[in-house]
């Protein structure tokens, strides 16, 4: 069991050592589109990367209808693994739509685990960014 304390130390130092690991400016949520972003998590289960559409609601299915038409591609060209959820509740009950790509099976209290987690994080977050790179012009239309 770990405190309040070292739990908040051990998620410090994996996100420092992450950042000096791939030291990579992220787009994240400098995406340019109102509401999409592109995210790193990691808890005491697992890890997940996600483009995550989060605003006023016509908004949100202007660009998630986008994001739906281009599953294809994203899937057979990008991330093979990703899964697309039209309505996903965030811990605080908030609904988003979002599409992740998730690493099981580790956590951020195991040290062992961490550079699996690192080079999942940064894979996969790379290819989003590149299928972002790719098709901004057409998810942005």
């Amino acid at each position: 069991m770990f405190s309040k304390e070292d739990s908040r130390k051990l998620r410090e130092d994996f996100w420092i050592s992450f950042g000096k690991s791939f030291p990579v400016k992220w787009t994240l949520y400098k995406t340019g589109i109102k509401g999409l972003s592109f995210k790193f998590h990691f808890n005491l289960k697992a890890a997940m990367v996600s483009i995550d559409v989060d605003t006023d609601f016509d908004q949100r299915i202007k660009v998630w209808d986008k994001l739906v038409a281009l599953k294809s591609i994203l899937i057979d060209d990008y991330l093979p693994n990703a899964i697309y959820e039209d309505f996903y509740t965030l811990e605080n009950q908030k609904e988003i739509s979002r599409i992740y790509v998730e690493l099981n099976d580790v956590s951020i209290h195991n040290k062992n685990s961490w550079r699996e987690t690192m080079e999942f994080l940064n894979q996969t977050m790379l290819q989003i960014e590149k299928f972002y790179e790719d098709y901004m012009d057409v998810i942005d239309s």
